[in-house]
């Protein structure tokens, strides 16, 4: 059962629509005003809003543009009921967000038909979110695999996102560079316990199997459309500027951005927590070992100097 939310300031429209809503089975709230209706979705997300345009306290269209302003709301289908039928205030709609506009008086079976489709597009984000849960679940179960890297994969998200933010990078990029934090080791699955969690060196064979581990995740990651941009992250973060790295020994400026920014973050985060091979050293000494991989042609130098910029400010 899918819910939609009805935002009108007169109870009788809304007692009108729900009732046309009826036959298709959907839960049915209401709301007063776009104000009610903000704390309402906030309580309790809706899969569906109706709202009318001329409200009192906050209109629809100051209502529409507060839903999708909010990360946690955007992707709710809102349709703006509206007897205004001029040109400007369509673009307004569509200035704040609006997902589909119905006029006043309007048609019943066209309502519940379109009510339909965005409740069908919903399902299918919806199962997308579903889908990228399980695999970011995934990420952090292989992470408890080993006590020292509790925490690694949140430290590298918020690591990564407060970088993207010191370099001017726009709102999809941060997305990316959260998820790929998350997200960049889960190919480890495919790793044995004995390889990964090895107190002393490896061998030749055991490190050929640890490289393998961006192209599974990849590979995990490949048929969401939602993770597309998080794929290069967790197929190039062991790349190095010199061609040195893994798994494609891409050069310079053929490894993506944020792979690059992740890969620094990592860097800096497993110097800096014990893991099985040695124990942490002190942020000053990981500060001065990436000044070194910048010297020796694996790092850009820029993007270290941002990032212990932001480390000395935390």
């Amino acid at each position: 059962m899918r819910s939609v939310l009805l935002v009108d300031d007169i109870a009788g429209s809304a007692r009108l629509i729900a009732s046309l809503l009826a036959p298709d089975g959907h839960a049915v709230r209401a709301a007063g005003d776009g104000a009610e209706a903000l704390r309402l979705i906030r309580a309790d997300p809706p899969d569906l809003v109706l709202m009318d345009v001329m409200m009192p306290h906050m209109n629809g269209f100051e209502a529409c543009r507060a839903i999708k302003q909010d990360r946690s709301t955007r992707l709710i289908p809102v349709v703006l009921v509206t007897s205004l039928d001029d040109t400007a205030s369509r673009i307004r709609g569509i200035e704040a967000g609006a997902d589909d506009f119905i006029s006043k008086p309007f048609n019943a079976h066209e309502l519940r038909a379109r009510v339909r489709s965005l409740l069908r597009i919903k399902g299918y984000t919806d199962e997308l979110d579903s889908a990228e849960s399980v695999i970011v679940s995934l990420a952090l179960t292989i992470e408890a695999r080993d006590c020292t890297t509790d925490g690694h994969c949140q430290r590298l998200a918020q690591y990564s996102f407060a970088l993207g933010q010191a370099l001017g990078l726009n709102e999809d990029d941060l997305s990316a560079l959260a998820r790929g934090g998350y997200l960049h080791d889960v190919g480890k699955i495919g790793i044995p316990d004995g390889v990964l969690l090895k107190p002393g060196p490896l061998t030749p064979d055991e490190y050929e199997l640890i490289k393998q581990h961006p192209i599974v995740g990849e590979r995990l990651c490949g048929e969401l459309r939602s993770l597309r941009r998080v794929r290069p992250i967790v197929r190039h973060h062991h790349e190095r500027l010199d061609g040195s790295g893994y798994p494609d020994g891409l050069i310079g400026d053929a490894i993506p951005l944020l792979a690059q920014i992740t890969s620094i973050v990592d860097v800096f985060d497993a110097l800096t927590t014990d893991r099985p091979y040695r124990t942490a050293l002190p942020i000053a000494a990981a500060a001065l070992e990436l000044r070194s991989e910048v010297a020796r042609g694996w790092r850009r130098e820029g993007l270290v100097a941002a990032f212990l910029d932001q480390v000395e400010k935390d």
